[in-house]
């Protein structure tokens, strides 16, 4: 790994660190998957993968299976 050194905001870094927070990761951690994603080399994206970054996401019950159903 390389360390690199950029300028910004400091209320711009506050604001990502908390939301960073809120997803259980920190900003280094999502400033590498923003540039994996911005250098091209993402690659394919595995289910797995999708719901550990939507873990933090809460629907705050269960629905009935009529209610998911509902179009």
């Amino acid at each position: 790994m390389v360390n690199v050194t950029f300028k910004a905001d400091e209320p711009l870094v506050r604001k990502a660190r908390i939301r960073a927070k809120t997803e259980n990761r920190s900003l280094n951690d999502v400033f590498i998957d923003w540039l994996k994603v911005y250098a091209g080399q993402n690659g394919p994206v595995k289910y797995e993968d999708i719901m550990k970054k939507f873990s933090h996401i809460k629907a705050g019950r269960k629905f009935t299976r009529d209610e998911m159903n509902e179009r």
